[in-house]
């Protein structure tokens, strides 16, 4: 098995001074490594009985498309305010410098559904915390969270306690 930290870029002092940023986009352009990290998430999600995958905007979809596909279900992108064209529900969030917003197609999730939430990176946990918020709105079941990285050192695992949480690496 390929190990995929090798294919996760370290860029120190980015985007400012004292923060590492790990840049995935390596990973996701090796043909090899994208597979396997899709993979992983597929055996994860498939234990799970998820027959339905919600990814927020925008690396989300990077993570959740692949295996939808894999899977042969649906994905369900939630997305900035007043990016999606029919009735929506939404859920604000705190960011560490302001406000930001993830909205749902108000018909996108059935009650029942069982769901994975897929993104890049758990950080502090705000958005996916969100992201949670509108899916059990609308009546899902979150079974499973699943990241390509998780930074341990901001504890967002914490804020999403209860839930079952996958992370390829942990920096």
């Amino acid at each position: 098995m390929l190990d995929l930290h090798d294919y996760v870029a370290s860029i120190p002092n980015f985007p400012e001074e004292g923060i590492t940023f790990r840049d995935i986009t390596p990973l996701l352009a090796d043909g090899a490594a994208y597979a396997e990290a899709t993979h992983q998430i597929t055996e994860f999600a498939q234990a799970r009985g998820v027959n339905v995958i919600v990814g927020p905007e925008s690396r989300g979809f990077l993570v959740g498309a692949p295996v939808a596909h894999e899977m042969g279900i649906g994905l369900v992108p939630a997305r900035k305010p007043g990016k999606l064209p029919r009735e929506t529900v939404k859920e604000s969030y705190k960011l560490e410098y302001g406000e930001a917003a993830l909205e749902l197609h108000k018909d996108a999730i059935k009650p029942g559904d069982k769901v994975l939430i897929t993104d890049d990176l758990l950080a502090t946990g705000g958005t996916i915390a969100a992201t949670i918020k509108l899916v059990e709105a609308l009546g899902g079941e979150v079974v499973g969270l699943a990241f390509l990285i998780e930074l341990d050192a901001l504890h967002g695992r914490d804020r999403l306690e209860g839930y079952d949480i996958l992370a390829l690496m942990n920096y």
